[in-house]
């Protein structure tokens, strides 16, 4: 008898468990969907606050902002740079920037202590000549 009352508490707490498991997930769907309601109406504010007075734009209603949200989402992802995503990925990433870091652009940097030096003597009147073709090409552009 007393084997029968221990796999029927068994029995009861995995019920229990699994009760109450299923309900934190339909309050989570819940609670995620009315985010997501919210931050349409987040977008709606944002965009009629920002928009007409910067870009002279247009007004938008709460589906109109609620479909710039879904069509963003659509456009840039879900967001699922977070900590669920597998380290593997970014780690490969990472490895390839870092052996490639600026490329062949690399350079000694001790070459740079010479940077001012060179402007001093040569590069403001290398620029001054710059300018100076490129005012004299604007003009035989404008004559011709």
């Amino acid at each position: 008898m007393e084997h029968k009352n221990h796999i029927e508490k068994r029995i009861e707490r995995k019920a229990e468990y699994y009760v109450t498991k299923a309900i934190k997930i339909f309050f989570m769907i819940i609670l995620a969907i009315l985010f997501f309601l919210l931050f349409g109406y987040v977008v709606m504010w944002l965009w009629n606050w920002l928009m007409p007075d910067l870009f002279g734009l247009a007004t938008i209603t709460y589906w109109q902002a609620f479909g710039l949200l879904v069509l963003s989402k659509i456009f840039f992802g879900f967001g699922s740079g977070g900590p669920g995503k597998s380290g593997s990925g970014r780690r490969k990433s990472k490895r390839r920037f870092s052996s490639e870091k600026c490329g062949p652009m690399r350079r000694d940097f001790s070459e740079w202590k010479l940077y001012d030096r060179f402007w001093k003597e040569e590069g403001e009147q290398a620029f001054k000549a710059y300018v100076d073709r490129t005012r004299e090409n604007e003009r035989k552009d404008s004559e011709a």
